[in-house]
């Protein structure tokens, strides 16, 4: 086990490694503007060669990266804003909003995969009935739909419904309702769909079939041995759900005027601010790739017997 933890660590940080060295060099393709104030075309040549300079942006690429690595790493600083707010630390700017995200993506999460897996165990039981029929035609109609679609929809016909106003409001609780409830759309569509497939998987088994043969009753062999056995992979599925909220609520801040980091990343990216959207990538990418690193965690701690390296025919 912690050979594998060690194995999947290290990979994990190579993938970290790896995405933060292709930003970097991405960015560094980008305008200029987004490296100086709104004030640019005001400044003559030697004026912008002087703040490049200053902020390091003439050193080879090279240099620049291992200054970056130097920085972050040693002083956890991810330099300052160049447009959204000037001169100050990024890391201050994203500690103000990180907890208001992290309250609305834990909040759907928490509701949402409780709800997908009983959803998911619903189908499998009564496959074929109505249960099954319903929840495939909402796991269809949420990977078809696109999401600014039924964000709108529930935008409009909630806040009617609610009488609350359609944009968030930190001091009305009831506006937290409907950005919670779109985030859990998609969570519980997700893990509805592993969560039956699973199982059904798990009920065409031999041992399946031979514990119905001997006579136990159908409940005990439900509960006891097809979700029991079901819920092994499914805890692989939690860091798509992870990502899921993650990628969601760049959209559902962005509509709901959420004052999160998913609705910061939008205004970064249309006000050129660089170095703003430089680290909220890296931080996003950080979060994906530690969350299948956990997915694959909880998988060999729920499961002992997995072995997920290769020892002579064995795994």
């Amino acid at each position: 086990m912690l050979e594998f933890i060690i194995k999947r660590t290290l990979r994990s940080l190579l993938s970290l490694f790896l995405i933060i060295c292709i930003v970097f060099i991405l960015l560094r393709f980008m305008p200029l503007e987004g490296y100086f104030p709104v004030n640019y075309d005001r400044l003559t040549e030697l004026e912008r060669n002087t703040i490049l300079q200053h902020m390091g942006l003439l050193d080879p690429v090279p240099v620049q990266m291992f200054n970056f690595f130097k920085q972050v790493f040693t002083e956890f600083d991810f330099g300052t804003s160049i447009r959204y707010r000037i001169n100050i630390p990024v890391i201050d700017i994203i500690r103000e909003k990180a907890p208001i995200s992290l309250q609305f993506g834990l909040s759907a999460l928490l509701l949402g995969i409780p709800i997908g897996w009983a959803l998911g165990i619903m189908m499998a039981r009564k496959k074929g009935g109505g249960w099954d029929k319903g929840g495939t035609f909402y796991i269809a109609m949420m990977n078809s739909v696109p999401a600014a679609v039924y964000i709108i929809v529930i935008q409009l016909y909630g806040s009617t419904l609610l009488g609350v106003p359609m944009l968030f409001d930190p001091d009305i609780p009831a506006t937290r309702i409907l950005p919670i409830f779109t985030l859990m759309l998609p969570v519980i569509a997700s893990n509805a769909f592993w969560m039956r497939r699973f199982m059904v998987d798990e009920i065409n088994k031999d041992y399946i079939k031979l514990a119905y043969a001997k006579g136990v009753p159908h409940t005990e062999v439900f509960f006891r041995h097809v979700f029991r056995n079901a819920v092994v992979p499914m805890t692989n599925t939690i860091p798509a759900a992870i990502l899921f909220t993650i990628v969601g609520s760049i959209f559902v801040e962005g509509f709901f005027s959420i004052p999160g980091t998913g609705g910061l990343l939008i205004q970064v990216i249309q006000r050129q601010d660089n170095p703003l959207v430089q680290a909220l990538v890296i931080i996003y990418s950080t979060l994906g790739i530690f969350g299948l690193l956990l997915g694959d965690l909880l998988m060999a701690f729920v499961d002992p017997r997995i072995k997920l390296h290769k020892k002579g025919d064995q795994r």
